[in-house]
């Protein structure tokens, strides 16, 4: 039996700082005056242009990893936000029974920062920490809205960007439950463990990989082997980067 936390989240989330930077999430205003809201990213990233925050996103993460072309970089970028999304969502989850609303109205953004991604939540305001809610808040809440802005823009299969969504999920339960165990709770990491294969069940990540354990191997690729001396990741569907036909890769 999974033991479940009933622990009222402190309004800093203070809980989440040990499990280090994917974790963590600034709460209140940012200081250093407004940021766009991931709804505003979401919403804008249909249209380019230089107010674009997903685009100016998309953009930062080309320069910084020397992308060949604009949808590896998204798809970089999509992974890295996914994570951050569910690794905050689950380690509330499993520490306190609880997640904060990552309402995209009250989650801020700064598309200029580095990795990873410096989010801040004006408002923090508790909702149930089960498998439903979970999947409302990330799923429904982020990563359609997000992967519906990357397709349009940038031609990316769904398979490659769901696979991300999945990759990333399957990621954060391991960090989480490899800490849990390192420091003695290993009920915690348990509950990580089990939240996240259900989430995978979900029909939006069913069909992306398969689950053993904490070890995830996906079915598609994220193209970071596009990248120069990215090479494949540990649970990509190839074994080597393929040496051709790199577009067979996104699907």
């Amino acid at each position: 039996m999974v033991l479940l936390l009933s622990v009222d989240l402190d309004p800093g989330l203070a809980a989440l700082r040990p499990l280090g930077g994917f974790f963590v999430l600034h709460t209140g205003r940012p200081p250093h005056g407004p940021l766009p809201s991931l709804a505003q990213a979401y919403a804008r990233g249909q249209v380019q242009g230089p107010e674009d925050p997903l685009a100016a996103r998309v953009h930062r993460v080309a320069d910084a990893i020397g992308a060949p072309e604009l949808r590896v970089a998204a798809s970089v970028a999509q992974q890295a936000l996914a994570a951050r999304l569910w690794s905050v969502a689950l380690g509330c989850a499993v520490l306190h029974g609880r997640i904060p609303d990552l309402d995209p109205l009250l989650l801020h953004w700064d598309p200029d920062s580095g990795a990873p991604d410096d989010l801040w939540l004006t408002e923090v305001r508790p909702l149930p920490g089960d498998e439903a809610t979970v999947a409302d808040v990330v799923l429904h809440g982020h990563l359609r809205p997000l992967a519906a802005a990357l397709a349009d823009r940038h031609r990316i299969a769904s398979g490659l960007l769901w696979g991300n969504a999945a990759s990333a999920l399957a990621g954060a339960a391991r960090q989480l439950d490899l800490w849990a165990r390192a420091g003695g709770r290993p009920q915690a990491g348990d509950h990580a463990r089990h939240l996240a294969a259900r989430l995978l069940a979900h029909p939006l990540l069913l069909g992306t990989g398969a689950l053993a354990g904490t070890v995830f191997r996906r079915r598609s690729c994220c193209l970071y082997y596009r990248v120069p001396g990215g090479g494949v990741c540990g649970d990509c569907c190839f074994t080597r980067a393929p040496r051709s036909s790199p577009r067979a890769a996104s699907g």
